[in-house]
């Protein structure tokens, strides 16, 4: 079997896995529902109990899962593949935080307390996090390293997450509207803010895949990408602004999420190889697949009640970013 039918089967595998996790995110929760009930729900609503769990509360979050799960796993794509540092992502790069900071001041200062509200700051936040992590892991005149920039963007992250306790301790208003939202959750969503998130993940997400082409060329080393005619600074500027669209869209519709950025693309790569054309056409699929099942773990791991997403992501992720760390020699490329 030659490596593009491999591809394309992994693709469709990937299409029906997707489908699946759907189908059971639909079906499971407080109360189950059968596939009738939920195609029923979907194709000849009545207005009965179980469609009404099916329609308004599991549609929407399994929905604006599917749409941050796909944002987070290009992001992440995106984020190793600029930097060549196996352990970036939007999490520990310190992006989510810089969203996370500026959403929480929102809510503090303006008092917004919706995505169309909030969005364009996460944007800022998560733009203005690149830029001060980027700088960090290269102070004092040195190249920015893999290292350093998983340490600058671990600094980031602690020194936001603290300002964001210091408004939350002295400000009971703002710790109630973002209390759960803090902790990563896609739960009682409304479809109408994904509806004003949509075009922001839709651009983005096609741009994330279509720059695929140029990260082949920056993966084989900036000289060779120069004599490839790649515009090198324009590449990495413009991957940067699509991550910074991703996070902050994903942030700003279900708070900050961590690792499934950092997992997907390592799952893609070892899945299709090195093509980055695949790899980020993998991670439009992989990414939902992760989230919409840790959303569901999230809904059946306690007797009564259910732990949010990001939760979930952090107790799964955080193996796996270990093993990456011990497996991956990460020395300066």
């Amino acid at each position: 079997m030659g490596p593009s039918l491999r591809r394309l089967l992994g693709g469709i595998a990937l299409l029906v896995a997707l489908a699946g996790v759907t189908l059971v995110s639909l079906s499971i929760g407080s109360g189950n529902a059968t596939g009738v009930h939920v195609w029923g729900a979907l194709t000849a609503f009545d207005g009965s109990n179980e469609h009404i769990i099916v329609r308004e509360m599991r549609l929407p979050r399994t929905i604006i899962g599917l749409a941050v799960g796909a944002a987070l796993g290009v992001a992440g794509g995106l984020m190793q593949a600029i930097t060549r540092n196996p352990l970036a992502e939007p999490g520990i790069l310190g992006v989510n935080a810089g969203a996370s900071f500026a959403i929480v001041t929102a809510v503090y200062v303006f008092g917004a307390v919706s995505p169309l509200g909030y969005v364009w700051f996460a944007f800022l936040g998560a733009t203005c996090a690149v830029i001060v992590v980027y700088l960090l892991s290269t102070v004092a005149g040195s190249k920015s390293t893999p290292v350093t920039l998983a340490l600058a963007g671990v600094v980031v992250t602690m020194l936001l997450s603290s300002w964001i306790t210091l408004i939350l301790v002295f400000n009971e208003r703002t710790l109630d509207e973002v209390r759960f939202w803090l902790a990563g959750s896609i739960a009682d969503r409304d479809l109408g803010e994904l509806t004003y998130l949509a075009p922001f993940f839709t651009v983005a997400l096609v741009a994330g895949v279509l720059l695929a082409r140029q990260l082949n060329a920056l993966n084989l080393g900036d000289d060779v990408a120069r004599s490839l005619g790649v515009n090198i600074l324009r590449v990495r500027l413009l991957s940067g602004a699509v991550v910074v669209v991703l996070a902050g869209a994903a942030v700003a519709a279900a708070g900050p999420i961590g690792f499934v950025g950092l997992a997907v693309p390592h799952i893609a790569r070892a899945m299709a190889g090195a093509d980055y054309r695949w790899i980020q056409g993998y991670a439009v699929l992989l990414g939902p697949i992760l989230l919409v099942a840790a959303d569901t773990i999230g809904r059946v791991i306690l007797v009564s009640g259910e732990l949010q997403v990001g939760i979930i992501t952090a107790l799964l992720g955080a193996p796996v970013l270990i093993m990456l760390a011990r497996r991956r020699k990460l020395v300066s490329v």
